[in-house]
């Protein structure tokens, strides 16, 4: 009898322990699986996480590669100008403005589906606009300097201004000394501002056109005449025993002033200037001014 009782006892404790070792065996199952599904979960949250940085990344981009210029009043290109520099700016009777810069800048507000609008003043406080905040661009026959490029960044170059002397063959007369002689210049031409800037009304006879300029030189009633590179071929062409200097009086390369710091409408303008150049009307506009009279 108490064999049978011990054999009970023994096959009651093997149950017992078959039954908690199948329940640790089970919990570690679905200790597994629920680190399984963990991960599972975590790398699909970082992939979403992923997914939507990238997403805001390219979104980013997107919004600074749309990124546009502005102006100082909306829909309004302003330029200021010092329209006193003939044949690039200079009023009209009517009071308007006109020249190779005015068309220049009414071509590329149309380009940027703006309306030009143009202010006139001295040749510093149309610089000092730029700077200040007052107008968007400044173009005024405007040379690009070091100190320039300290306060204001520049459009690529749209024009090269060079002003030649036209002298009769043997002459003494050489750009150094200019200032000994009498210039003939064409009246409110670059080549007038420069010469009486530099020596003076009295070193200065202003005529209507090239050609008459050039007759006077011919006659012996000036001593040179200085005008543009182009025209001045075209004299020395047809009229003998006359001959243009070797050294260029003045050469410049004419850009459009604009703030510091405004690569926006830095950009825009020279795109603008890029396919008025390929498309020709850059061309067509200097020719409208500068010809061989």
């Amino acid at each position: 009898m108490k064999k049978i009782l011990a054999m009970i006892l023994a096959l009651t404790m093997c149950l017992a322990l078959a039954a908690c070792g199948s329940s640790d065996a089970s919990t570690d199952d679905t200790t597994a699986s629920a680190t399984e599904a963990a991960a599972e979960t975590s790398g699909t949250e970082e992939e979403s996480s992923a997914e939507e940085t990238s997403g805001a990344e390219e979104e980013t981009g997107t919004e600074e590669a749309s990124a546009t210029f502005t102006t100082v009043t909306e829909g309004v290109l302003t330029m200021s100008t010092n329209a006193a520099f003939p044949p690039y700016e200079m009023t009209t009777d009517d009071g308007g403005f006109e020249g190779i810069d005015v068309e220049f800048a009414t071509a590329i507000a149309e380009k940027l589906g703006l309306e030009l609008q143009i202010d006139d003043m001295d040749f510093d406080s149309a610089l000092l606009a730029v700077q200040q905040g007052k107008s968007d661009i400044v173009m005024a026959g405007v040379s690009v300097t070091e100190d320039r490029l300290l306060v204001m960044d520049f459009s690529d170059s749209y024009a090269t201004g060079v002003q030649v002397v036209i002298v009769p063959e043997g002459s003494d007369v050489t750009v150094d000394t200019l200032g000994d002689y009498v210039i003939g210049t064409q009246r409110a031409t670059t080549g007038y501002i420069y010469c009486t800037d530099d020596y003076g009304e009295d070193h200065v006879v202003a005529y209507d056109n090239g050609i008459t300029a050039v007759q006077a030189l011919m006659n012996g009633q000036v001593d040179c005449v200085v005008i543009d590179s182009a025209p001045a071929q075209e004299f020395v062409a047809a009229n003998a025993g006359l001959t243009i200097l070797d050294t260029e009086y003045v050469s410049e390369e004419y850009a459009i002033g604009m703030a510091k710091g405004n690569t926006a409408l830095v950009d825009a303008v020279n795109s603008a200037l890029e396919e008025l150049t390929a498309d020709g009307t850059i061309q067509s506009i200097i020719d409208k001014y500068i010809t061989a009279e």
